[in-house]
């Protein structure tokens, strides 16, 4: 049986068009951490900074924080360029935490508790809850932060967001709203390179800077107040 003309031209369009929509679409890069030059980070690899005994507490390649007191833990050493791959959940609704790259040791020294490091990039790990609350005690939603993979320097450091921007310029909002709510793992991908951050969330790219400086220093983990894990740590180290 002959397919009429038309119909042929209209499958083919759509087809077209699918194929166009597939190119246009970010890559995805649900990267797991595994092949030549990746390493876990666990317990040995960590030390605390400002917490209490109990702020951290490591199961194999897990990691639990009560968030209290407010501060982090840190590699042992220092990384410069570098891949890296973790998961994380909130256990409480409008949970508050992060990771940190890129920290100078005089940004971590004598920290005192219930203290953040005043320097570094910080990759933003915030539950939608968060949002939610903000609102309803503001009557307003923000303008200053996501819930969705925000990237920004933090006291001393400086870095060049990419866009979107946020109003204040400081942080790189996400271009998609990717992240998963409370109870729920997240999968975030960061490659940071040369004085350049890219953050990837559930396999997507979404937002970055460049024109970090420093550019070397230690990982931290922030414990903000509310209980959250961490878990399947992995590093590369690039040249």
């Amino acid at each position: 049986m002959r397919i009429p003309f038309l119909i042929l031209s209209l499958l083919f369009l759509s087809a077209s068009f699918a194929l166009a929509e597939e190119t246009a679409s970010p890559p995805k890069a649900f990267i797991d951490g595994t092949g030549p030059g990746w390493v876990p980070l666990v317990e040995k690899d960590f030390e605390d900074v400002n917490g209490d005994d109990d702020t951290w507490t490591f199961e194999g390649t897990n990691i639990f924080s009560t968030g209290t007191p407010i501060g982090v833990n840190r590699t042992k050493k220092q990384y410069t360029n570098f891949e890296l791959v973790y998961q994380w959940r909130h256990r409480k609704a409008a949970g508050n935490s992060g990771s940190f790259i890129w920290v100078p040791e005089s940004a971590l020294k004598d920290l005192p508790t219930n203290t953040l490091p005043a320097g570094g990039i910080e990759i933003q790990v915030l539950d939608h809850g968060y949002a939610t609350r903000y609102k309803e005690q503001n009557g307003k939603d923000s303008d200053w932060f996501t819930t969705n993979g925000d990237v920004f320097a933090v006291g001393k450091s400086t870095m060049k967001p990419f866009p979107p921007v946020s109003p204040n310029g400081r942080r790189s909002f996400p271009r998609k709203n990717l992240s998963k709510g409370v109870d729920q793992w997240n999968h975030y991908y960061v490659r940071a390179i040369n004085g350049e951050v890219r953050l990837w969330v559930n396999g997507e790219e979404v937002s970055g800077g460049n024109e970090c400086n420093p550019k070397s220093g230690y990982i931290c983990l922030e414990a903000e107040g509310s209980p959250v894990e961490f878990k399947n740590i992995r590093i590369r180290e690039l040249p």
